[in-house]
């Protein structure tokens, strides 16, 4: 049994340590560092949900991924922060690997992702037509 219970929690620090490899960020710290100007944001939650609204200033993956590396600028050590739709949900993983894949060094997870954006009371904005 105590083998057992060992092995379970090799396995559970292992999956958690998988599952944090990008430091959450809050939407307090998140805030202070747009109204800074010191991060980029990048919304995975695809085209169409990125047009209905995201947060203030972010970057469409789904259509940038392609020129992801140049849209996040040459400030390697600048703040990047990945977010999708949710505590749920891992789908900022792609966002963040690619800022990773580009040599930022200084990326985050806003867990909460749009989710808790607009729970918090939180504005966004929708995409221009076109673009």
């Amino acid at each position: 049994m105590k083998k057992l219970l060992t092995t379970l929690a090799l396995a559970l620090v292992a999956s958690v340590s998988f599952a944090g490899e990008y430091p959450d960020i809050s939407i307090s710290e998140l805030e202070d560092a747009i109204k800074k100007g010191d991060v980029v944001l990048i919304d995975v939650n695809g085209s169409s949900s990125y047009a209905n609204g995201h947060i203030p200033g972010a970057i469409d993956f789904r259509a940038n991924k392609d020129k992801i590396a140049s849209l996040l600028g040459d400030n390697k050590e600048k703040l990047v922060v990945a977010y999708c739709g949710g505590p749920s949900c891992s789908a900022y993983q792609a966002g963040a690997k690619a800022a990773e894949e580009a040599g930022f060094k200084n990326i985050k997870h806003l867990s909460a992702g749009i989710s808790g954006w607009l729970q918090a009371g939180k504005t966004t904005e929708k995409a221009e037509k076109g673009s």
